[in-house]
């Protein structure tokens, strides 16, 4: 019988689907990503891995695994966890998800945004503490959304969806990606620009592009610096597109208002973190997807791979690179 090891438990019933069809499903127990050690144990033998992002999915763990293995496919868009050349070497098919978490994470990156401008969870803490005596005109004031300039960085699926929340806003989007985009600006009205000229025009900044080489710490102290006085940066990309120490100098110096991240560097952050700990920073633990219809689909596309390669067929969602 030909097994499957999925390094987290699902939502819904996908896995199922998997038993009825005749096969093997290892799943690990525990909320927490399995150790080194265990993961390489229990791939051991597996015809197939499901994975997430904070698994190191590398050229020892497929060795460790054995040559039946034929397919990883990974619970999520984002593939900077996999050595995808180790799995293309060995024959190994590698699957995403791209496309259905889409409109659930621009959702959540727009309530970063709104969050984080009209200062929810200071005022919900502020309620909390019983420090709520009174209405003022100066209680905790914050940047409208409403005709405010919006800087889309990154101008693919999610970034679009994105846009698309803040046109309903009136707000003017502004994007930089590494090729215009035509047939998206005339829907969205969005203006196509370099990021300098972006993030000197912003109110607010919120990245959508993928962890690369390129955009590894792509907001460092010098453009965070080009940002606008009082502007605010939201994260539902990856944590180390940022800088981290650049983005707290910035916040604490007051150049920036505020940031809404989903995602930081260090992933998970510690509790006791500057970051974590800082006013005017609304942080979520990395939940851009987790709408649980998308989290459900996401299932069903991972699993749906599987039984496709090792029937002998293709895969539905094969990595671009894979």
């Amino acid at each position: 019988m030909k097994r499957v090891f999925v390094t987290r438990k699902l939502p819904g019933k996908a896995l199922k689907r998997l038993q009825d069809d005749g096969l093997q499903v290892d799943v690990w127990p525990d909320f927490l990503a399995p150790p080194r050690k265990k993961l390489l144990e229990r791939a051991r033998g597996a015809s197939a891995l499901i994975t997430m992002l904070e698994d190191n999915v590398d050229a020892e763990l497929m060795d460790a695994a054995g040559p039946q293995l034929k397919i990883i496919a990974q619970y999520a868009v984002g593939l900077d966890n996999i050595d995808l050349s180790a799995a293309k070497e060995r024959g190994i098919v590698v699957t995403h998800t791209p496309g259905v978490l889409t409109d659930a994470t621009a959702d959540l990156a727009f309530a970063l945004l709104a969050a984080a401008a009209r200062r929810v969870v200071e005022g919900h803490d502020y309620v909390r503490r019983g420090e709520w005596q009174t209405w003022h005109p100066e209680l905790l004031l914050g940047p409208e959304l409403h005709g405010a300039t919006v800087g889309v960085i990154g101008f693919g699926r999610i970034g679009q969806a994105f846009a698309r929340r803040a046109r309903g806003f009136d707000m003017k989007v502004l994007y930089s990606s590494r090729r215009p985009k035509p047939e998206a600006e005339t829907g969205l009205s969005a203006e196509h620009t370099n990021l300098d000229e972006l993030l000197e025009r912003s109110d607010f900044v919120s990245l959508h592009t993928p962890l690369t080489p390129e955009t590894l710490r792509l907001m460092n102290a010098e453009r965070l610096a080009r940002m606008k006085e009082g502007a605010i940066l939201i994260n539902t990309a990856r944590g180390k597109v940022v800088d981290t120490g650049a983005l707290l100098t910035a916040l604490e110096s007051g150049h920036l208002f505020a940031a809404g991240l989903d995602v930081t560097d260090p992933e998970p952050l510690p509790h006791d973190h500057p970051l974590a700990t800082h006013p005017r920073v609304v942080l979520t633990p990395h939940i851009g997807s987790a709408g649980r219809s998308t989290r459900e689909r996401m299932a069903a596309m991972v699993t749906g791979d599987v039984l496709a390669v090792l029937k002998g067929g293709l895969p539905l969602h094969p990595a671009p690179a894979s």
